[in-house]
């Protein structure tokens, strides 16, 4: 098995097989695979940082993947190196994922300037698999100066990405129904783009009449970022339509931001990757116990048997 040392040098290198083997790495549970990645990470440190990080997010359906693939693809086409983070919804029985983002990146997974990463989302927070961080960063040290970071686009995943990238791109659907305005009223204040996908066909029009409707309710609502008004547009990743489109104001919304706000931004975002890792390990840590494991089955039964309640479970656990 490679070192840590010989991993950084071949990462940096370019080498895929390489990028591959840490990012596995990273997502191991096992003690000595998290002390070697940490390791990994510090020596990769000084090439770390460098990259445009983009993180994308929508309803199922609205077609994320096929926009990756057209965004993607456009992006190499300039001159970009992309990496793709693809976070697969894994099976809340099985616990078994499809990971078949790559399939559905036809373009982009046969071009030698992108590399795509499907990772299982598990049971970390909002679908967003618990170690993407860390893959970002060693896919900034393998030298890709895009990282796309797709979710599965449900429940608390829009939050989770939006702390960990520069730009937040939020795809929408025309005429989706009332069905998902909860879900968009949550989200929208989050967005940096919002983009009204599939416009084409039939769709083209009621799409730009959408865009309209979302251009005023922004409106009303407050925004992260107060140098950076919300954009909304249309576009068609069958057509490739407004895909030149969107990647121009990703670039106008990083340099309203400056240089300075975005590091400003990414200061933020660690103390509340700190945040959540600490929540995380110490949950984690806590329920290893001897003491717990042993005492933890007999008080879920209580509380399934409704001897017990939740609240007064947990207190009596902690007094352990």
């Amino acid at each position: 098995m490679d070192s840590p040392q010989e991993l950084a040098a071949a990462i940096t290198t370019g080498e895929r097989k390489a990028l591959s083997q840490a990012i596995t790495m990273i997502e191991s549970s096992l003690e000595t695979d998290m002390a070697r990645s940490q390791e990994l990470l510090q020596v990769l440190a000084p090439n770390i940082g460098k990259a445009i990080r983009i993180g994308i997010t929508g309803v199922p359906g609205v077609g994320k993947s096929t926009f990756i693939d057209a965004l993607g693809t456009h992006l190499t086409s300039c001159g970009h190196t992309v990496a793709v983070l693809a976070v697969d919804p894994s099976s809340s029985i099985s616990g078994g994922s499809i990971l078949g983002d790559k399939t559905r990146m036809e373009k982009l997974s046969q071009d030698p300037d992108a590399f795509i990463r499907p990772s299982p989302g598990g049971d970390a927070v909002g679908g967003v698999a618990r170690h993407t961080r860390e893959a970002m960063m060693l896919c900034e040290a393998a030298g890709f100066d895009v990282l796309l970071v797709e979710t599965i686009g449900v429940g608390q995943s829009e939050l989770a990405v939006a702390s960990m990238v520069d730009t937040f791109v939020l795809l929408l659907l025309a005429g989706a129904g009332d069905e998902l305005q909860g879900i968009k009223r949550g989200v929208m204040e989050l967005a940096d783009v919002l983009v009204i996908h599939k416009a084409d066909g039939d769709n083209t029009e009621s799409a730009h009449r959408a865009a309209r409707e979302y251009t005023a309710a922004l409106q009303l609502l407050s925004h992260r970022h107060a140098a950076w008004t919300p954009a909304v547009m249309t576009c068609s990743s069958h057509t490739g339509d407004g895909i030149e489109e969107v990647h121009k104001k990703v670039t106008m919304h990083r340099e309203a931001l400056g240089s300075a706000g975005i590091a400003e931004n990414r200061q933020s975002q660690a103390l509340h990757w700190f945040d959540s890792t600490l929540r995380e390990m110490v949950v984690s840590t806590f329920l290893t116990r001897s003491e717990i494991a042993a005492t933890l089955p007999d008080i879920r039964e209580q509380v399934q048997n409704g001897d017990l309640q939740p609240t007064a479970a947990v207190m009596r656990l902690l007094a352990t």
